[in-house]
């Protein structure tokens, strides 16, 4: 297949379930894609929380939403209640880029917000330029373990937070054709989109050198985890999105 990225062989770490665009677009550029599940996506302990969210969405003046996976998982539990998307008209809703408004307008809903820089802090800043503070309730569901910049800073600024915890995200299957491929070396790159792939494709590959991996993150969380973990980030998008990833990715390698 030819190509900008032909010859070269890359790791994709996302859940299986979330793969699909980043692996096309990579096999569209040329690349062999070494699908290598790095993390999976799971039901919280305890849906008590979310359930008693759901119960009560009209406390809330703002729900927010900082990943595809928690919209999924939200709605998920707001049909399991024979409920849908019009529970949600009397809020403000919020999501962290492009791929989490997609994900709520599959089920029909125009965010009110999304910030220009798709991270925590771009959320939190544009939430208190729209008010968000003193008596101000707002719904987060997210991962059981994520990062706390929102919520503390949200109720830093007096507003009261409710994170509710929607999944979480443990270590992957992996892949062990892909594993071995590692170990001898016939990887060119590795993508990473979130702290938790770092994570998982570390631990799934402790004692692999991979050092001579080119390392390609979604942005600067991502970045962060990649770097604290020892290895050194080669490719970063300015936008923090799949399709500048992968635009990234071509770059490197022209």
């Amino acid at each position: 297949m030819g190509g900008p990225l032909a010859g070269k062989r890359i790791v994709v770490t996302r859940a299986s379930a979330q793969a699909g665009t980043l692996v096309g677009l990579l096999e569209a550029e040329g690349a062999e894609v070494l699908v290598f599940p790095s993390i999976e996506i799971v039901d919280p302990e305890d849906w008590g929380p979310a359930d008693e969210a759901v119960r009560n969405l009209d406390v809330y003046h703002w729900a927010v939403f900082t990943s595809a996976n928690a919209v999924e998982r939200f709605f998920g539990r707001l049909h399991a209640a024979t409920k849908d998307a019009r529970q949600l008209a009397g809020l403000r809703v919020a999501a962290v880029g492009p791929a989490t408004a997609d994900a709520l307008g599959a089920h029909g809903i125009v965010p009110d917000f999304v910030p220009g820089e798709h991270v925590g802090e771009g959320v939190l800043e544009g939430l208190c330029e729209r008010g968000v503070g003193e008596g101000t309730r707002v719904l987060l569901p997210r991962a059981l373990d994520a990062r706390e910049v929102l919520p503390e800073g949200l109720t830093a600024r007096g507003a009261r937070v409710d994170v509710v915890p929607v999944y979480r995200t443990v270590t992957g299957p992996g892949d062990s054709a892909v594993l071995e491929r590692l170990r001898a070396g016939q990887a060119d790159a590795v993508v990473f989109t979130s702290p938790s792939t770092v994570r998982g494709f570390l631990a799934l590959t402790e004692g692999v050198d991979v050092s001579a991996l080119v390392v390609a993150v979604i942005g600067p969380v991502a970045a962060r985890a990649a770097r604290s973990a020892g290895l050194e980030v080669h490719v970063e998008p300015g936008e923090y999105a799949v399709p500048a990833l992968v635009a990234a990715l071509v770059a490197h390698f022209s």
